[in-house]
């Protein structure tokens, strides 16, 4: 019994001091709207639960009479959150390594481990924004914010075009971008509400309507090697997803891709050859219709670094708790730990082999893009 107090014990601190090192990490899990979490009923994995959008309702004049007109039935639809990732982080630790954490320090495989984790959490999220955002301000290859704020000013006016909420939103720059940004007098001088957290704590912090931070996971999309020379074939209603194409040019539209088709931008969302006729698949839905000579427009005509502007309801993200803290007799013992600061759940399980532990974090989670509208590229 004394044993697997001191063991459950080391556990807790190991957890601990894990979650501090996650924290770190998790940018847009710290930026997502979590609020469906509650919602899932099952910690197991593809647990699934359904977030309503609610359908366009369009008005009409009034006209009093003696019946009443028809009422317009409306179809609300719905996008799955599910519980997709169950991902561990793995690692063997030999007694001497048990009797470290013991006095507080942190193996640093342990440390490996949970970084893995994190780093993982973080790419997955990113992929559902490469998988959605449609909207993009400034110009591919080319590091924003070198002279001036234009590029975000223009992510602005995107956002707001696209009915983006004004609150809470992040501006999330790679670290070339943030370096630029620094720069600017516009955040330096205290005119322009610069201050302590730019000139000593070298923090951007709150400005122009969104909260600056910097990411070294902000990743670079690989674009197609199409330019122009293709256009739209045929009549395609709102809302349609895959719209034909004339062929005549060369290259790719690779998955990830911001396209124009008359005055909107959409995001490719599955790789087509443009050389011979063929179709290409968009999300969301066409905007207005279209007549089949619109021009397709490549708006990422070189790799870009994704730096976002993006609200908090564009990504719906949830972490399920797995197992709370308990004994397995002859196994190995299981501790949970809920971050109070940003509610990720990280699960140690530890199983004694021969002559040593094997230690394993493991989490339990899943995103869903939830509102594309919410996100805009500041492309560098």
């Amino acid at each position: 019994m004394a044993g697997a107090l001191v063991t459950t014990n080391i556990m807790g601190t190991t957890v601990a001091m894990g979650l501090a090192t996650l924290r770190e990490e998790l940018a847009l899990g710290m930026i997502a709207n979590r609020d469906y979490e509650g919602l899932i009923t099952a910690a197991k994995r593809f647990a699934t639960v359904n977030i309503s959008v609610p359908a366009v309702v369009a008005t009409r004049a009034v006209a009093p009479d003696v019946v009443p007109p028809a009422v317009t039935a409306v179809t609300p639809t719905s996008i799955p959150l599910s519980l997709t990732e169950w991902r561990e982080a793995p690692f063997a630790m030999d007694d001497k390594g048990l009797s470290q954490v013991d006095r507080g320090i942190l193996p640093m495989q342990a440390d490996e481990a949970i970084k893995g984790l994190a780093n993982y959490i973080e790419d997955f999220l990113w992929s559902k924004v490469t998988a959605s955002c449609y909207s993009a301000a400034g110009t591919a290859g080319v590091t924003p914010f070198a002279t001036d704020l234009s590029v975000y000013l223009d992510a602005r006016a995107n956002a707001n075009r696209n009915l983006m909420a004004m609150n809470p939103r992040y501006a999330i720059l790679d670290t070339n971008a943030e370096a630029n940004a620094l720069g600017l007098r516009a955040f330096q001088d205290a005119s322009f509400g610069g201050g302590a957290d730019v000139i000593i704590n070298g923090q951007i912090g709150r400005k122009l309507g969104a909260l600056w931070l910097m990411s070294q996971r902000v990743p670079t999309h690989t674009s197609g090697t199409y330019t122009t020379g293709t256009t739209v074939t045929g009549v395609n209603a709102i809302g349609a997803t895959v719209i034909a194409l004339s062929g005549g040019a060369t290259g790719t539209l690779l998955a990830g891709d911001i396209i124009g088709i008359g005055s909107y931008t959409y995001n490719v969302v599955s790789s087509v050859g443009v050389g011979t006729p063929s179709s290409v698949t968009i999300t969301p839905g066409l905007f207005a219709a279209t007549a089949g000579t619109e021009p397709i427009v490549q708006h990422s005509v070189a790799s870009f670094v994704q730096n976002l502007l993006i609200q908090r309801d564009a990504l719906g993200f949830a972490m399920a708790p797995l197992l709370d803290t308990v004994q397995i007799p002859g196994q190995g013992l299981q501790s949970l730990a809920i971050d109070e600061k940003s509610g990720l759940a990280l699960r140690l399980e530890v199983t004694r082999q021969h002559k040593q532990n094997q230690w394993s974090f493991d989490a339990l989670f899943g995103a869903s893009a939830v509102r594309a509208g919410n996100m805009v590229y500041m492309m560098g």
